[in-house]
């Protein structure tokens, strides 16, 4: 299943709160439950929350599914980028 980054502009999100990331978590993983229960093949990975952004981490079928949830939860996508490949330390190796 590919692999994307998606970048959402979140005003201030940095300085959120713990119950307030909980709220947009449980909210984000409801849209997710909806959609999957629609045969709409879409998991969230892991997200990074900086200053004014997330980058977030999705496995997803399509794309479409990634734009989907972000209009259905309210969450925006800004820029989102399909990961062709993956390197870490180990790739170094011989």
């Amino acid at each position: 299943m590919p692999r994307f980054v998606i970048e959402r502009d979140i005003p201030e999100i940095g300085s959120a709160e713990r119950d307030a990331l909980r709220a947009a978590s449980q909210k984000s993983n409801g849209v997710l439950a909806d959609m999957r229960a629609e045969k709409k093949n879409i998991q969230w990975e892991h997200s990074y929350v900086a200053r004014d952004k997330t980058f977030c981490i999705y496995l997803a079928d399509r794309e479409a599914f990634i734009h989907e949830h972000a209009k259905r939860s309210g969450f925006p996508a800004t820029v989102v980028t399909e990961v062709r490949k993956m390197i870490d330390p180990v790739t170094a190796e011989g």
